[in-house]
């Protein structure tokens, strides 16, 4: 199994965080949207560690039986002869002696001894693990740290941060995110490269006014949720989702509350369309069966699958085309994970999808070219878009407005950055400022480089072998922006080598060795490297930015003037 250069990327940040962080209480989080392979990143560093350092124990842990298995089978596809072992009472399994564990934290929290001396633990959906030292998951991490002190801990989630706490490393066992994809730019890069599906949120003409629903720790209580999600509303909604969605073969729907996805799956069936329930009371007399109301909705049998706050996270379905949300949230982490259902791709089969143009041409034959959202709960409004979210903070101020905007020509809701419309390319008009020397300025700027001076957070390095000469691919985090360039230790004996040696030199001072010639031999060092304090960007060349200048801690004297 190849893996993808942000996954690379994000398990080369794991090392290099790890060799400059070497306290107990230093954790680090990798950011990565839903469905850009965790899992992988995850299988990557477990061999890697396991290849060099074979006495190590790990201990991957989740909260739902479908994540578990699906990380255990990408583990056992990248390195088959993992010594795994799986603990889950959800998946009928109870190994807890093997090197490597997958657990379910419900299953490892009623008895945390039997896990005995762990090295790592690797939580995944990291933003579920609550600051409050007497929850399930603080509780299991406090009886391993008794074992083991050096226990280091690394979480993984698409949406790192809680309700009412602000960034899950403003506070308990997680201290820095050492990678992150999340953002706005290298969110929409993942969907111009066919890694994401972009999702198409149009506008409805019903909603759920939730202005007399209460809230309680950040969110609309669940009760008064119920409550208003009347008989009437819920059909006026589904008869409005029959018509946009008439196209759409597989609809996922986001209920408030176990009587409301009866009451949706009721409708539905009246309507014709068939349809099948999945919440946390399943009776077979009524519901049916959860695993099988699954695969027939996956198989196609059934057209509508209606949930209440239970296919949120592990629900892996690339087929799915449609969200229907019937459920309001005041909840960024919540809203985001259920938009990322809709985002994995569907990939038409006979492609090699390791090659941009196949990709592309993958996505362009299959039965998905994107994901429809229809929103009745008015959660895109009140939280923003998937790419840019409202980050909720410690404490929570006014509601302000959300980076989105309407197409004058379709009505999708658009970031309100976007140049056209996402669904169908029509241009949105731009209000062009207007200053003393308008003319004169608009035909010079238009035309020169634009070069703006950013702030380094953090530099992560990753071998590039996807072309006939292998190059050191370095990624620059400057806020929410990435920049990268590539450094080519092995091109032999021409400018473009002295350039990369010198390159080395710089962030190598007082060392005596000469520059490695590979990037095998590279790797292993970047960790000692110097990392610039700011660069200095082009970010209006065509086709991509290019880094003009490092400013190291020496060469800064002043502010820089842009």
């Amino acid at each position: 199994m190849k893996s993808r250069y942000y996954q690379d990327e994000a398990e080369a940040s794991l090392y290099a965080y790890f060799a400059t962080h070497t306290k107990a209480e230093d954790n680090p989080v990798v950011a990565m949207p839903t469905g850009t392979g965790k899992s992988i990143v995850i299988a990557k560093f477990i061999k890697g560690v396991m290849s060099t350092w074979p006495s190590q124990r790990v201990i991957m842990t989740t909260h739902v039986k479908e994540l578990i298995d699906q990380n255990a089978d990408k583990m056992k596809q990248f390195w088959p002869q993992s010594p795994l072992g799986i603990y889950s009472a959800g998946l009928g399994q109870k190994n807890h002696t093997m090197p490597i564990t997958f657990a379910g934290i419900q299953s490892a929290m009623n008895d945390p001894d039997l896990f005995g001396w762990q090295d790592l633990m690797i939580i995944d959906e990291c933003h579920l693990v609550s600051p409050n030292a007497n929850t399930g998951y603080q509780q299991f991490i406090k009886r391993l740290r008794e074992r083991n002190p050096r226990l280091r801990i690394i979480g993984l989630s698409a949406t790192p941060y809680r309700l009412g706490l602000g960034m899950i490393t403003d506070g308990g066992i997680f201290t820095d995110i050492s990678y992150d994809i999340t953002g706005l730019h290298a969110f929409n890069r993942l969907i111009d490269e066919a890694y994401l599906m972009p999702l198409i949120p149009m506008p409805t003409e019903t909603e759920f006014d939730t202005s007399g629903v209460h809230i309680r720790g950040g969110e609309f209580i669940a009760a008064e949720l119920q409550d208003l999600a009347k008989y009437e509303i819920t059909r006026d909604a589904l008869w409005e989702a029959a018509e946009k969605a008439k196209l759409r073969a597989h609809w996922l729907i986001f209920a408030s509350g176990v009587d409301h996805v009866r009451m949706i799956v009721d409708i539905l069936r009246k309507m014709g369309i068939s349809a099948a329930g999945v919440h946390s009371k399943m009776d077979a007399s009524i519901d049916g069966n959860r695993d099988d109301n699954l695969e027939n909705f996956k198989s196609g049998k059934i057209r509508a699958l209606v949930n209440a706050d239970i296919l949120t996270t592990g629900f892996d379905f690339p087929a799915l085309d449609c969200i229907i949300l019937l459920r309001p949230t005041n909840s960024p982490g919540l809203h985001v994970q259920i938009l990322g259902r809709g985002t994995r791709p569907f990939y038409a089969p006979g492609f090699d999808l390791d090659d941009l143009d196949q990709r592309l041409a993958a996505v362009a034959t299959s039965t998905k070219q994107n994901c429809l959202v229809l929103d009745f709960a008015g959660n895109t409004q009140r939280l923003g878009p998937i790419n840019d979210p409202r980050i909720p903070g410690k404490k929570r101020g006014g509601a302000g407005d959300m980076p989105i905007k309407g197409c004058n020509e379709c009505g999708c809701l658009n970031h309100i950055s976007a140049r056209n419309c996402i669904n169908c390319g029509a241009p949105f008009q731009f209000m062009e400022k207007i200053t003393p020397k308008a003319s004169t300025l608009a035909l010079i700027l238009r035309d020169e480089p634009e070069v703006v001076v950013f702030d380094v957070d953090s530099v992560t390095y990753a071998p590039n072998t996807r072309q006939p000469i292998p190059s050191l691919k370095v990624n620059y985090f400057c806020g929410v922006r990435r920049f990268t360039e590539w450094i080519c230790l092995e091109h032999e004996g021409n400018a473009i080598q002295n350039k990369a040696f010198a390159w080395w030199k710089k962030r190598m001072p007082g060392s005596d060795e000469d520059p490695p010639r590979t990037i095998e031999a590279a790797l292993p060092h970047v960790d000692k490297l110097l990392v610039p304090k700011k660069i200095r960007v082009w970010v209006n060349k065509p086709k991509y930015p290019e880094i003009l200048m490092h400013l190291f801690e020496d060469d800064i004297k002043e502010p820089a003037n842009v």
